[in-house]
């Protein structure tokens, strides 16, 4: 039994990346925490959270379902992405759930030891994530969720979808 445990401890610990590629077999640079394949118009879809009170760290990004908006927390201050106020969202999956606090997904060199707060967490200072990257979202993403975003490659800018349009942001 010490061995098999032994065994699967072992290849377990080979396997683990302080990188990691969805829908790809490598990311495309060293600077890369957590990237997406481009051969599918997909985005990646945000957390629901229907009270945001206890949601401390700055940096994250959450599909608010009160008012159906995109936000992320920056200083303390909530900031929408979304601009439009007519988003809806659908909560029928998550009515019967209980959410378990303690979860969470570290990706990084220190994400075991990692101690900040999140569902998913990019824990290296010198790494960043990117997003699905898709040519015209609005067009390309036949049926978007709620809180869906995606890097838009033909005018280059974000794309953050709230349930009814799509809000487009560009540095």
């Amino acid at each position: 039994m010490k061995n098999i445990l032994l065994a699967l401890i072992s290849i377990t610990t080979i396997t683990v990346k302080s990188q990691v590629a969805i829908g790809k077999t490598s990311v495309t640079n060293t600077s890369v925490s957590l990237e997406f394949t481009d051969a599918e118009k997909k985005g990646i879809i945000l957390p629901y959270v229907e009270d945001k009170s206890a949601i401390a760290e700055n940096g994250s990004v959450i599909f608010d379902n009160a008012d159906h908006k995109v936000k992320y927390l920056k200083d303390n201050s909530w900031f929408d992405l979304s601009i439009d106020t007519t988003g809806k969202s659908d909560m029928t999956i998550q009515q019967d759930k209980t959410e378990l606090t303690t979860s969470k997904t570290g990706i990084g060199t220190n994400s075991g030891t990692d101690s900040t707060n999140g569902i998913l967490v990019l824990t290296d200072a010198d790494k960043a994530m990117i997003l699905p990257r898709v040519a015209s979202p609005h067009l390309n993403i036949i049926n978007p969720a709620s809180g869906m975003m995606a890097y838009d490659t033909t005018k280059k800018q974000l794309a953050v979808y709230n349930g009814t349009v799509w809000s487009f942001w560009k540095p």
